[in-house]
C-alpha cells in the first residue's frame, strides 16, 4: 500500500523528517467524505512516487488532530521541510490535490 498509516509514534519519522513533501490526510472511518477521498488519496500515491501519503484516523490520533488543529474531517495538510505548507478540507477532486502539491 502506498499510503501510510501513521500515528503519534512515527508521525515525525513519517512526516516531519521525510526528505520530500508529504500529504497528511486527517480522517475517520464513520466520515463519508473520507470514505469518497480516500480512493483519489490512493491513486495519487500509486502515481507520485515524488510525494509521500499519509493516513491519521483522528479518532485514534487525537492528539495529532488537536496538535494541528484539525476540526473538519477530511483535513489534507501539506507539509514540507517538517513544517506545514497548504491544507484543503473537505471533499476535493483529483486536480484540486493535485494544486495542493
Amino acid at each position: 500500500m502506498n499510503v501510510i498509516e501513521v500515528t503519534k509514534a512515527n508521525f515525525e519519522a513519517e512526516v516531519l523528517k521525510s526528505d520530500k513533501p508529504v500529504i497528511a490526510d486527517f480522517n475517520a472511518d464513520w466520515c463519508g467524505p473520507c470514505q469518497m477521498l480516500k480512493p483519489v488519496i490512493e491513486e495519487l500515491a500509486a502515481e507520485r512516487t515524488d510525494v509521500k501519503f499519509v493516513s491519521v484516523n483522528v479518532d485514534e490520533q487525537n492528539e495529532l488532530a488537536y496538535e494541528y488543529n484539525v476540526s473538519s474531517i477530511p483535513c489534507l495538510i501539506v507539509f514540507r521541510g517538517g513544517k506545514e505548507a497548504g491544507r484543503s478540507v473537505g471533499m476535493k477532486p483529483k486536480s484540486e490535490i493535485v494544486k495542493l502539491i
